[in-house]
Order: C-alpha cells, then structure tokens, then sequence
C-alpha cells in the first residue's frame, strides 16, 4: 500500500513511482494499479487536494496496449499514455446554441470503445450515465469528484443522481455494483497534499456504504480501518 504526498510532478515525471512518499515505495509501484485494473474506483477530495496529480500518475501506469478516454469539463489531465482520447465539454456560444455537455460526451465516449473511461469533475447529471457506462462492462474506470472523506462518496453521487432524476434505489444498485474503491485526498496540517483514505464500496444498513480499509496520518503511519479486510481481498493478485 502506498502512502503518497501529492505534489505537483514535473514534466515527465507522472508515474506513480514519482510521487513522494513517508514511507518506502518500490520501484515498480504502477505495477499495483496494472494488476489490478479490472478494479473501478472513484478519486474524492476538495478543491486542489491531488485529484488530478494523483489520476495523472495513476493512468500513467495503465497498459500500454489499453485505450483511455478522458471526459472533461476542463481538459486537465494528461497522463503519458500512447492511446489517450480527451473530450472536453464546450459551452452554449453567445446565441445559446453549440453547447456540448459532460452527459453528451459520456455517451459519445462509450461508441469510442475504451478499456478505460475516465470522467473528471462528476457534478451534475452525468453521475447517471457515468453509474450506467461503469456497469456495462467498462470496468477498470475511474471518475473524481468532491467530497469531505471516503465515507461521504455514496451520499455525494446519490445527490448528484436524484437531481437528475434517478431513484435512491436505482442510484445505491448502480454505485453498489460499480464502484469498488474510493481514494481520499486531502492537505495535512503541514499544508502538504496527501492521500488520506482508501475506502472499500459495500452494503450497509442504510444501503451503499464505504468502509475506510486504511488511513494515513501526516508521518505516513498505516491506520486499519474496519473494511481493511476486504480492501487487501480486492487489491491482492
């Protein structure tokens, strides 16, 4: 497990092997996110916490044989990957015509056939056709959105879901069979970017609920949290 400090990486050092760590990182750390890539996960902080640092880095690592297509509102990521397509949403001109959604581009980058869809900043109706495509076979995919932990994650994309229309029931089904992890970011008291929580998805009492495998603290010591147990049976080979 990597406990990583989320700093900004220069030009050509966006693998997950770059990123600065408190505690030992092997070499190989990409090596992780390959073995398990038919894992679905979601990336979850607040405004300039590493989301996008820690996705760029995280895409890096992916196979080189596999396409990724990235949906954006504003075209942020750029992994160093050979087969990357980027869709960026456009506005309404002044005549309130050409306007080009994220929820359009979802859609649209499912005709493309990629081995990994990735949608960045979910905040709005798209968390329905992202929720849809992750559940068509699309798995290994990744999308990020804000929230205040790992734990928050189901009640973020259930509000996000009943704004646009679909049913509590629908949204936990959906999420539930999706989703399998969920990384936290977040600065420490030292101002430093930091992943904070690695969460696994599951069923609660309430319905869909994340359970925080591990934790980190500032000076990158493991915290086991109750879903530790399932997140090491997700993540092993």
């Amino acid at each position: 497990m990597l406990a990583a400090e989320v700093e900004r990486l220069a030009a050509g050092q966006d693998h997950v092997s770059h990123l600065r760590s408190p505690v030992p990182c092997p070499p190989a750390a990409g090596s992780d996110f390959k073995r398990t890539g038919d894992i679905t996960g979601s990336t979850s902080g607040g405004t300039g916490s590493g989301k996008t640092t820690l996705l760029n880095a995280l895409l890096s690592a992916v196979d080189p044989a596999d396409r990724i297509v990235l949906v954006e509102d504003a075209a942020e990521l750029r992994p160093s990957h050979a087969h990357v397509v980027s869709l960026e949403a456009r506005p309404a001109n002044i005549e309130g015509a050409g306007e080009v959604t994220l929820r359009t581009l979802v859609r649209q980058a499912l005709r493309m056939r990629p081995d990994r869809l990735v949608v960045g900043e979910v905040r709005g109706a798209e968390v329905v056709d992202m929720l849809a495509a992750m559940n068509t076979g699309h798995e290994g995919g990744c999308a990020t959105l804000h929230a205040n932990s790992a734990t928050d994650v189901p009640s973020r994309v259930e509000a996000l879901a009943l704004a646009a229309g679909l049913s509590r029931e629908a949204t936990h089904s959906q999420l539930r069979s999706a989703v399998d992890v969920v990384v936290h970011l977040g600065r420490g008291r030292d101002g430093r970017r930091r992943v904070r929580e690695v969460g696994v998805v599951g069923e609660g009492e309430r319905g869909v609920e994340v359970q925080v495998g591990v934790g980190f603290a500032d000076d990158g010591r493991l915290l086991p949290g109750p879903g530790l147990d399932r997140l090491t049976a997700l993540v092993e080979p």
